[in-house]
């Protein structure tokens, strides 16, 4: 599989298993990025300018919102919901917008909660001017894992063990794991270390000035996905790092770009496109195909931030025309688009309200129309927005 333009080089690996006895393979080792970019044909130009247009259109208006962060957990709600089913963790995204955080429903709902956590982490991290680090890259893991049968001692740590990522489809059923594998990032040890605290230098380091930010999200994800430093979650963390990595050098502001949903539906392709740069060192196509990616992905989440902000604003006019005319009123549809669902006593904690205050607001806006509540809840029910949840899910 790995021609003479191969972006790195294959090592020895041994092992061991009670079956098949003593085994050796191959891994792959990629090499350190370059410091410029990589040769790009005018096409794959023209697709990195158009990325930064809509990433710019998709920041201007960001900009312009008198407080843009409250769409920063639907939206992430609905990236996780998708980074998570290109890991084949998969819950309906309806499910995940009304899941109750404190006792989620099973592991899965756990570790896909646990994607919001962990880009929160992540933002509030850059926001505190602080770069991105190794030991930031480690917080996260062990964030995302947290509470699922993931976690183990070696959460938070860079691996220990050789893994093997996917399987290919004419590996004969009995075929040794390692050998059935579609590709094998590096083995554990010292040059695994040294390669993710390389491209940590490498995405910290005055030459990403020469090099165009679509550019260097792309190149640090690939690079992120070859090395696969933890035992889980890499694809997750890889994914974040693409929008981490953007609203750390200033591209966008406001960090609400979902860029899961588009790869997800191009699985095979994005997969492809990863391996393809390994075996034959085709930046240009992944470079081209990641563009296009981020240019949809922009202009899918500036569609969906418009859609919010209008029902934001239709749902405060309905305050407007009824004879409730607490402040207090139009902080709660706020925090309603900004929380897809939540409890009285969540109300009660985030607006600073006694609880008899916050139960008789839900209660007039469920009067109004505005909210309703959830009919699977009998015990510390849960609230929605009808209009800010179709929103949501017309944007899947």
């Amino acid at each position: 599989m790995f021609g003479s333009d191969a972006t790195g080089g294959l090592v020895t690996i041994n092992g061991s298993g009670p079956r098949q006895g003593d085994w050796a393979h191959k891994a792959f080792v990629p090499n350190v990025l370059p410091r410029t970019n990589p040769p790009l044909s005018n096409r794959t130009v023209v697709e990195i300018g158009n990325a930064r247009a809509s990433l710019a259109s998709l920041d201007s208006t960001a900009r312009l919102m008198p407080n843009p962060s409250l769409l920063r957990r639907p939206t992430l709600q609905r990236e996780a919901q998708s980074t998570s089913a290109l890991e084949g963790t998969y819950a309906p995204l309806s499910e995940v917008l009304t899941a109750d955080e404190e006792a989620p429903p099973g592991s899965n709902m756990r570790e896909i909660l646990n994607y919001v956590g962990m880009a929160s982490h992540a933002f509030l991290w850059v926001a505190d001017g602080r770069p991105i680090s190794l030991a930031m890259l480690c917080d996260l893991q062990r964030i995302l894992v947290r509470a699922t049968p993931a976690e183990g001692a070696s959460s938070g740590q860079i691996r220990d063990i050789q893994v093997v990522i996917g399987r290919r489809p004419d590996a004969a059923p009995a075929e040794l794991p390692v050998r059935a594998a579609r590709f094998i990032p590096p083995p554990p040890g010292d040059d695994l270390r040294a390669g993710i605290q390389e491209l940590v230098d490498w995405m910290r380091s005055d030459d990403q000035d020469e090099i165009d930010p679509v550019v260097a999200a792309a190149m640090t994800h690939y690079q992120f996905e070859t090395l696969h430093p933890f035992h889980d979650g890499n694809g997750r963390i890889g994914r974040l790092l693409v929008v981490l990595q953007l609203h750390a050098r200033g591209v966008l502001t406001e960090p609400t770009l979902t860029v899961s949903p588009w790869f997800e539906a191009r699985r095979a392709e994005y997969y492809d496109r990863l391996l393809s740069v390994s075996t034959d060192g085709r930046w240009d196509e992944f470079i081209q195909f990641f563009a296009v990616g981020i240019r949809e992905s922009a202009a899918s989440t500036h569609r969906q931030m418009m859609s919010l902000v209008r029902v934001q604003e239709e749902l405060k006019e309905r305050v407007r025309a009824s004879r409730l005319r607490a402040d207090t009123a139009h902080s709660l549809v706020d925090y309603a688009v900004a929380n897809p669902s939540f409890t009285v006593r969540a109300v009660e904690r985030d607006l600073n309200l006694s609880y008899a205050r916050a139960n008789g607001l839900v209660g007039q806006l469920v009067d109004l129309g505005i909210l309703q509540g959830l009919r699977s809840t009998v015990y510390n029910r849960r609230f929605y927005a009808p209009e800010v949840m179709q929103v949501l899910l017309d944007a899947q």
